[in-house]
């Protein structure tokens, strides 16, 4: 499995921004595997910010909690990331991956850049 993420771009801060990912090549269901939010920033270790369980309970760290949604679409097997309120600190590469990671399926990313 390799996930797939897009939807990233450059914008401005308070803009919103959703991305998502898919995983690629394989019968692998979102909704039946504990899913997370990643992300890394220049010069930082990557970081889960975000976390949906197979039940469909989500957890955020403090910083994004109230700007950012973790939701799953089942029928296009499809993870999401609405950032809303972004801040110039979001500005990273983010990924999504199981919670816990597993090695072999981080993606490319896709990179957020917000703009003061």
């Amino acid at each position: 499995v390799r996930m797939v993420e897009s939807g990233g771009g450059l914008v401005q801060s308070g803009d919103p921004l959703t991305v998502s990912c898919v995983p690629a090549g394989t019968n692998f269901r979102l909704k039946m595997n504990s899913m997370g939010w990643y992300r890394q920033a220049p010069g930082k270790q990557r970081e889960l910010v975000a976390h949906i369980t197979r039940g469909g309970g989500t957890n955020y760290i403090d910083f994004v909690k109230g700007r950012f949604v973790i939701y799953r679409d089942d029928a296009e097997n499809r993870l999401y990331l609405q950032m809303n309120s972004l801040k110039p600190e979001d500005t990273a590469v983010y990924y999504c991956n199981q919670v816990p990671p597993a090695d072999s399926y981080w993606g490319q990313g896709t990179q957020v850049t917000v703009s003061s």
